[in-house]
């Protein structure tokens, strides 16, 4: 009977020492889930801050980018508006006319001192319209000139 009294201690001892390591385990792995739920808190935090910039600053790009649309759009209206004036149109087509008025010039020798010539008259003419020596009425109808036009035959 002896024999089953020290195996009955032995066994009490080793299940004592098993008991131990199993709830010092336990404790252990607890705070290791402890700690990684709290890390895992903390990633969410700094992943929710940084979504957070990131969301602000798309807004912000996308606020900015609305209005740089708009403000090129009122600048193409505004564009198109002046394009419109009264005079505008005109000077652009006296431009391309003086260019090529110039080129005529220096590319035919006939044309220049027959140009001046015609000039000159059309500016008397003009400045007798605004003096008042030719009549209002001949003022706003256009007069036929003694330029020949071509056939298109």
């Amino acid at each position: 009977m002896d024999n089953w009294k020290y195996f009955f201690v032995g066994l009490l001892i080793g299940l004592l020492v098993a008991i131990v390591f199993y709830v010092y385990a336990t404790i252990k792995r607890k705070k290791e889930v402890k700690n990684i739920k709290a890390e895992n808190v903390k990633f969410k935090e700094m992943l929710a801050a940084r979504m957070e910039l990131e969301n602000e600053g798309l807004n912000k790009l996308r606020a900015e980018n609305e209005e740089l649309k708009e403000v090129n759009d009122n600048l193409r209206i505004s564009l198109n508006v002046l394009s419109q004036k009264p005079g505008r149109r005109e000077i652009s087509k006296l431009q391309v006319y003086q260019t090529a008025v110039d080129r005529l010039t220096i590319n035919s020798p006939g044309f220049g001192p027959a140009w001046q010539a015609a000039l000159k008259e059309s500016e008397d003419e003009f400045s007798k319209t605004l003096k008042g020596s030719i009549p209002f009425i001949k003022k706003l109808i256009p007069s036929k000139t003694d330029a020949q036009l071509l056939d298109e035959d």
